[in-house]
């Protein structure tokens, strides 16, 4: 016979047995051993029809004759289940464990009741405690334990207290000061049974702020070296800084580089205005954006206007049907250098003024007005003061473009760079050309009395031409294409005072006795500017004051 669940283990009814034998419906051979020789079997875990057993067989006897024999089938496959599942829980528990006991936060977690159930080692490090003296505490209740003065307050009765999470300053009788936020745990009923507290070092904490601090700060220096080392070391070509005239106009340069104002550049053709407006412009935050130079004086008048502003389709006969953009617009987002800028028109002045206050410009044919940002650098050779006096420049432009002055002295005022910037071009076409010559030193000597008054270009176009024409590898003054007359120093005489006199008076005949000699040496008005270091409409008219003649 068979109760149901051996039926269903071996797929078989009661019927089925009935006047059977045992060998005609079991044919176990572990079963047919217990009966033919009383000795009790066990088998191992088995899957029968899906289902894990241990099958277990005992004789049944009749005083010392075996009457028969019982099949004990149990099923283990729920027990299979339970031993996973404890499995899978002991696992969980110990990398629960593993996380909080390696967490650099220290770990408290207490009931609902306030009893501390368990602190994580890393509580000892923190604090500085011992484990030990630690240990003891668990199992008691927080309360209590801020009641000795064991802690001076408990976040787990703010919690508590409050259902949500908290944090405050908690110091450690003989232990450190530290930030420790409480965090609720709830059941499936909405009931708190756990506070889980996280446990900081605030003095770490504010080592850590004092050093990001510190960090930043030290950045921010690193950052501000290193804009001063750029600033420094930004050198286009042909700008070699020694003289201190030269070295005030770089810093001041450098330093109106961070700002948007407008800067008014002056000095002599030649000078290198336009080198002192490219270092403004790389050294700017508008250094990524486009740098676009106009020279208002070499554009026609009649296509000025076109080329600065641009124009819409149809504007006028001849334009390209699809417009044209001009080049304060091709200049958006970057910087645009206006040279000879007492060379533009009195019309565009007024819609120049207008692009500086407003930052927008109107195309030619155009009524919508076109939104700007762009930096304006001009430059000029020109005194425009006079010329606002004498009505040729816009008063309102002229004190507008004039925000911030930058001189550049000429090449004779800062002698301290002439040779330097020889030496600087004569390398740089030695490159070009595959040449490799040097300086006399009397042609060094002459570059340096020469008066050069096509400042820096004139000079850079000397270099060039005498390292081409010179034969040797040495180029000596005969290689030089200057002047020689006017490299020789004037001679002043010496001056003797007899009497008194006036000082205007006495001005004057130094004055007269200068001119004289000037003109004498120079041979012209023009060289005698130069040797004085004057405009030559200043030679002029003093020539016509004191009324002397001028040699042919």
């Amino acid at each position: 016979s068979c109760n149901s669940f051996a039926g269903k283990v071996f797929g078989i009814s009661t019927e089925q047995v009935i006047n059977k034998r045992v060998s005609e419906v079991v044919t176990d051979s572990k079963l047919i051993d217990v009966l033919s020789t009383g000795e009790a079997k066990k088998g191992d875990k088995e899957v029968i029809n899906g289902m894990t057993v241990i099958r277990s067989w005992y004789p049944m006897l009749d005083g010392e004759n075996i009457a028969g024999a019982v099949e004990i089938i149990r099923d283990v496959s729920e027990l299979e289940a339970l031993a996973e599942k404890f499995t899978d829980v002991r696992e969980l528990c110990q990398e629960l464990e593993a996380i909080i006991e390696n967490s650099f936060d220290g770990i408290a977690v207490t009931n609902s009741k306030g009893q501390l159930l368990r602190i994580s080692k890393s509580y000892s490090r923190i604090t500085g405690i011992p484990w030990e003296k630690i240990e003891k505490h668990i199992g008691s209740n927080i309360n209590d334990l801020v009641a000795k003065g064991t802690l001076t307050s408990s976040v787990t009765k703010q919690v508590l207290q409050s259902s949500k999470a908290s944090t405050i300053s908690q110091r450690i009788k003989d232990g450190p000061e530290l930030m420790v936020t409480g965090s609720p745990i709830y059941n499936l009923e909405g009931e708190i049974t756990r506070v889980v507290c996280n446990l900081r070092d605030i003095s770490q904490l504010n080592e850590m702020k004092q050093q990001i601090k510190e960090n930043k700060d030290l950045v921010a220096r690193y950052y501000s070296e290193l804009e001063e080392l750029r600033s420094n070391q930004l050198q286009l070509d042909g700008i070699i800084v020694h003289s201190g005239e030269m070295r005030r106009a770089m810093e001041m340069a450098t330093r109106v580089a961070k700002v948007d104002s407008t800067v008014l550049i002056t000095g002599e053709t030649g000078a290198g205005k336009e080198i002192i407006a490219k270092i403004i412009h790389k050294a700017s935050p508008r250094k990524d954006g486009p740098f676009i130079a106009v020279n208002c004086g070499a554009i026609p008048e009649t296509l000025l206007e076109s080329e600065l502003f641009g124009y819409d389709k149809g504007a006028f006969t001849g334009a390209n049907r699809d417009g044209k953009l001009g080049l304060l617009e091709v200049a958006n987002e970057g910087t645009v250098f206006l040279d000879e800028i007492g060379d533009l028109p009195l019309q565009l002045q007024v819609k120049l003024l207008r692009v500086i206050q407003e930052q927008e410009i109107v195309r030619i044919g155009g009524v919508k007005p076109v939104k700007l940002n762009i930096r304006i650098l001009a430059a000029t050779n020109r005194n425009l003061q006079q010329m606002v006096e004498e009505k040729k420049f816009r008063e309102d432009l002229f004190y507008r473009l004039n925000v911030i002055p930058i001189n550049i002295p000429p090449l004779r005022e800062r002698r301290e760079d002439i040779i330097p910037l020889a030496v600087h071009f004569l390398e740089k076409y030695g490159k070009k050309y595959s040449m490799r010559k040097k300086f006399s030193p009397d042609a060094l000597s002459l570059l340096e009395r020469y008066t050069w008054p096509g400042n820096v270009r004139e000079l850079e176009n000397v270099v060039e031409r005498a390292l081409i024409m010179s034969e040797g590898d040495i180029i000596l003054t005969r290689n030089l294409p200057v002047n020689q007359d006017e490299s020789k120093e004037v001679i002043v005489t010496p001056i003797a005072v007899n009497d008194i006199l006036p000082l205007k008076e006495a001005g004057e005949l130094l004055e007269r006795e200068l001119l004289s000699q000037a003109l004498s040496m120079g041979r012209s008005t023009r060289k005698a500017a130069v040797l004085l270091g004057v405009d030559h409409s200043t030679i002029v008219r003093k020539i016509n004051k004191y009324k002397l003649a001028i040699n042919k």
